[in-house]
């Protein structure tokens, strides 16, 4: 089905931290307010630099994340770092704090064309354990973030559950249901799920549910049957053993050479992580193994141009 859909293709892409300050108290992240860690919120230079390195290394997807803390980074500062940017990148993501409507259409208006944003759980009691203060507490706030990417007319929206909180079936359900709906409602907007499974990270949480090797792998391929178009994501969270073997499952995005920390790909990257990663793999090695499993890696499968009335 993946063939069919998507061909041999597997598209690349970067993540890029803008900055790990954060007001909320989110018990599995690195991140957590409560955190004793190095905070740090890059500049528009640092940002651009960081940017650049990305570039030389052959990326145009690039996927821009911050922790959620007005003071350091609003929505006025996001676009700029996102002008910015768009000159060097054919695409360019965001896995921010949910905004409202309003909000993501300035994000458009910027150069942002795709929005991820994690329920993390779809259990609402749980939900308020792990997020015991901040602005993340609200359930139906982010609930309902997809929907409000979709009325800005992003152009692709990715939706997830951070694998390991609670019952990986239910929660694959349901995000399997939300995905759906998604593809329904806004159906010119492409939908992606990811797995991101949870890894070690600041604060010492430890995966109250966790996610078998055998049931992440039950649990793409049952996503696959049940949105076929859905573009499926694997970040550098599995180790690179695991991401080769699920790769023929319909992954059809991966990430490479991450790094989680402000400034981490730069030789200034002194903010702590949001969370280890586990594939260390550069950008080049991941290509070598693409192409040795007779895949093509894809560098750019996009440009606004096409989005641009004025260039038409």
């Amino acid at each position: 089905m993946t063939r069919q859909r998507f061909g041999n293709i597997v598209q690349l892409y970067a993540p890029l931290y803008l900055s790990n300050e954060c007001c909320n108290g989110c018990l599995y992240c690195g991140f957590n307010a409560a955190n004793k860690v190095t905070r740090r919120t890059l500049t528009l230079d640092e940002v651009e630099a960081e940017a650049l390195i990305l570039r030389q290394r052959g990326f145009r997807h690039v996927q821009l994340l911050t922790g959620e803390a007005p003071g350091a980074v609003d929505n006025d500062l996001l676009a700029a770092m996102v002008r910015r940017l768009r000159p060097h990148f054919s695409s360019i993501s965001i896995e921010v704090y949910p905004m409202g409507e309003a909000g993501y259409r300035q994000m458009v208006a910027a150069g942002v064309d795709n929005l991820t944003v994690y329920q993390e759980t779809y259990d609402r009691s749980l939900y308020a354990e792990l997020h015991p203060f901040g602005p993340k507490r609200d359930f139906d706030w982010r609930l309902t973030t997809p929907d409000r990417g979709g009325a800005a007319g992003l152009r692709s929206i990715g939706v997830g559950t951070l694998l390991g909180l609670s019952d990986w079936r239910v929660e694959g359900f349901l995000v399997g249901m939300h995905a759906r709906h998604m593809a329904r409602r806004w159906w010119r907007t492409r939908v992606n799920v990811s797995f991101p499974r949870m890894r070690p990270a600041g604060g010492g949480f430890k995966p109250q549910a966790p996610v078998s090797d055998a049931a992440l792998a039950q649990l793409i391929c049952a996503l696959r049957l049940l949105i076929p178009d859905a573009g499926l994501v694997l970040s550098t969270r599995e180790s690179a053993s695991l991401r080769d073997h699920l790769l023929p499952l319909g992954i059809t995005q991966l990430s490479a050479g991450s790094s989680t920390a402000p400034g981490g790909y730069g030789e200034s990257g002194d903010g702590s992580e949001q969370f280890a990663i586990d594939d260390d793999r550069d950008a080049e090695q991941v290509c070598a193994m693409l192409r040795s499993k007779g895949y093509d890696p894809v560098w750019k499968d996009w440009d606004r141009t096409f989005l641009d009335r004025e260039a038409i």
